[in-house]
């Protein structure tokens, strides 16, 4: 057998990366605080764990019916709360404390929906007395489609998981996870149970598989589909390193956002199509919106390679309830890195006089030829901000420098964070054990997942594959 040749063992150590590339980041559990955003995670856990009351009785062959019945039904029950919470109803912001939490809890919910599936299909429960929602043949196919979807959404999961699966298409696969979920209500409906599907307990389960199965239809054929979206126009686009300066005046009524809300962007133009979220850069009393966008994938690479100006975009928001400023007036700590700096730029985006000057750490990889920074400075010249940058040269930002811009501590201190996920749970970590006030943060990442970043790569490769095989179609037409 020939050895390997160099190539083929550099592009697999490429699209592998590093051993840090595929470390599970720690989950960033919110800090809790009394408040209406804790109403939709208890709603959550209430709906799931309230409803092992219609299996508390059962019994059959071993001692754990009840648990495993329960299981496939609290797995139904947090998967359609998983596809309620992606349908982005702005509504339910304020029960959750925005979307970037609404997003968390969806990812939480659709993973412990998994694990439960898991845990019923290895318990495999048999009920004895029980009331059949169906004749035995039907139970009988629906939980042979309820297998069939078991193994559907294992994969469908696993692509979820790794992030080297390029996001357009991971966005496609992902709408497919209605369909084992259909199957899974089907053969829950069909199966034995202790209860009749006409009975209370019945039209419970019911709500749930339907609410579901709706949720699901909503989010793909009207929200991803059919909702238009507000209208825009681009009519400012700069290119300066790895960030892209979007400008976009509305073609009808103003988006109405506030500061630090963010917006998903749909560019009419081919291939850019799909909707990305970008915080909002300029402030609530500017006509015109700005987006600082990093080129961080391919739909954000490919943003150098077009004409923009005058590219008609659909904007869908404003979302996001995260707070710069204090609403109690309190002296306020900002903690940016790198395009996270956007809601403070728009948060200093004003005419009006700051009466508390807030305090800027930012980590930025250069101050060379980088508007965001003159931004910034210009805002410091103006008294609007006391600014402090960091830098590979300057050194980096660590927790050592809330020691020395609040050597008292930081009681009675608002501290908003937004950056990269590192930076950010470092950080709060860190203001929490200096006695912050309030600690606001704002999960972007809404794939997340683990393993290198390689859609751009990815995607590159299928396209010319693509464009490949229609050659040699042609040709052979």
């Amino acid at each position: 057998m020939q050895p390997d040749s160099p190539a083929p063992k550099r592009m697999v150590r490429f699209l592998l990366g590093s051993r840090s590339d595929w470390h599970l980041t720690r989950p960033r559990w919110p800090r809790l605080r009394s408040g209406l955003h804790l109403v939709g995670p208890i709603a959550v856990a209430l709906s799931t764990l309230a409803s092992y009351v219609a299996f508390a009785g059962a019994t059959g062959d071993g001692g754990s019916v009840a648990l495993g019945l329960w299981v496939g039904a609290a797995s139904i029950i947090l998967m359609s709360w998983s596809f309620l919470l992606a349908v982005r109803l702005r509504w339910m912001e304020r029960f959750f404390g925005g979307l970037d939490s609404i997003y968390r809890v969806h990812r939480w919910a659709g993973t412990l929906a998994v694990v439960l599936m898991f845990l019923h299909t290895s318990i495999e429960p048999e009920i004895e007395g029980g009331i059949r929602g169906a004749s035995r043949s039907v139970a009988e196919t629906a939980e042979d489609l309820a297998g069939t979807g078991e193994l559907m959404i294992y994969g469908l999961v696993a692509l979820s998981l790794v992030r080297i699966f390029p996001y357009r298409l991971w966005r496609l696969t992902h709408k497919l996870l209605g369909i084992p979920f259909a199957f899974a209500c089907w053969h829950f409906f069909t199966a034995e149970k202790p209860y009749a599907n006409a009975s209370a307990w019945g039209w419970w389960f019911g709500f749930w598989m339907i609410a579901g199965i709706v949720a699901y239809l909503a989010r793909v054929f009207v929200r991803d589909m059919a909702a238009r979206g507000q209208e825009f126009q681009v009519v400012a686009a700069e290119h300066s390193g790895s960030t892209t300066r979007l400008e976009l005046k509305p073609l009808g009524r103003p988006l109405g956002h506030q500061t630090g809300q963010f917006a998903f962007l749909k560019l009419k133009t081919s291939g850019m199509s799909e909707p990305h979220p970008f915080t909002i850069a300029s402030s609530p009393h500017r006509t015109n919106l700005v987006f600082y966008i990093r080129h961080l994938g391919d739909w954000s690479q490919r943003l150098t390679t077009l004409h923009l100006i005058g590219t008609r975009a659909t904007l869908e928001g404003p979302y996001g309830q995260f707070q710069p400023h204090s609403p109690d007036h309190e002296p306020s700590l900002w903690i940016a890195g790198g395009v996270g700096i956007t809601p403070f730029l728009a948060a200093l985006d004003t005419d009006e006089p700051i009466l508390q000057r807030p305090t800027l750490l930012y980590a930025v990889r250069s101050v060379e030829n980088n508007p965001i920074v003159d931004l910034l400075m210009d805002a410091e010249r103006q008294g609007r901000v006391k600014l402090r940058i960091f830098t590979s040269e300057t050194g980096r930002l660590t927790p050592a420098a809330l020691d020395e811009e609040f050597p008292n501590g930081l009681a009675g201190v608002h501290v908003a964070l937004c950056g990269p996920n590192g930076l950010v749970t470092s950080m709060a970590d860190a203001a929490a054990a200096r006695g912050a006030a309030a600690i606001e943060t704002e999960d972007f990442d809404i794939r997340q997942g683990f393993g290198p970043e390689r859609s751009t790569e990815i995607d590159s490769v299928l396209k010319r594959g693509l464009q490949r095989t229609q050659v040699v179609l042609s040709q052979a037409d």
